[in-house]
């Protein structure tokens, strides 16, 4: 059975990219029967819409068979499909015959999936107010892009069509390209612990 976490309680509305950290402890010797599964899941879950991507941390030390899942979807609301779903229920009680106890399931959504690092531990969102300052920074240099260079183009446009546009911009930039490469290059001063 699946153990929610630290899943915060969202609302549907609220339809933002999600990251889902799973944490699952194999039984001894069951290993090549754990793998096989997983890679069948893996291939249903790439079948349902939204789905970006899977990372499997596989264990390291044999007296401790720690697997970790990472995987990502474009919106909570594709989540939930693939999460509800009969294939995914009937993976998850062939796998929970392998575990040694009750997989931990994380659910990120919103800002907290601007700050997640791939590391095999699991994803525990910085304080707020380290991801509030940074997230400030990156947003005051973009503002003064835009000023600068992004908006005197568009005067063509009626403001709010430019404002939704550099909007728009602004929020792809800090999502696909600018936070990730942020996150690791904060990553000592956003996670010290984990740096150690």
């Amino acid at each position: 059975m699946m153990k929610q976490m630290n899943q915060s309680d969202r609302m549907e509305s609220d339809d933002t990219p999600v990251t889902v950290d799973v944490a699952l402890n194999v039984k001894p010797s069951c290993e090549q029967e754990f793998e096989g599964i997983l890679t069948e899941m893996i291939s249903a879950a790439e079948m349902f819409d939204g789905h970006l991507g899977v990372n499997v941390f596989r264990p390291d030390d044999t007296s401790n068979l720690q697997y970790r899942i990472v995987f990502k979807f474009d919106r909570l609301s594709n989540y939930r499909l693939w999460e509800s779903s009969e294939i995914r229920k009937g993976y998850l009680a062939k796998l929970n015959r392998l575990l040694v106890d009750e997989s931990k399931l994380q659910v990120l959504t919103g800002l907290e999936t601007w700050f997640t690092l791939s590391t095999n531990k699991a994803i525990l969102p910085p304080p707020r107010y380290k991801m509030f300052l940074l997230t400030w920074g990156i947003i005051f240099i973009l503002i003064n892009f835009m000023n600068r260079l992004v908006i005197p183009n568009l005067s063509f446009l009626p403001p709010p069509l430019a404002t939704l546009l550099v909007s728009g911009l602004m929020v792809f930039a800090m999502t696909y390209i600018i936070m990730p490469r942020v996150t690791k290059l904060f990553a000592k001063w956003l996670y010290p612990k984990a740096a150690k």
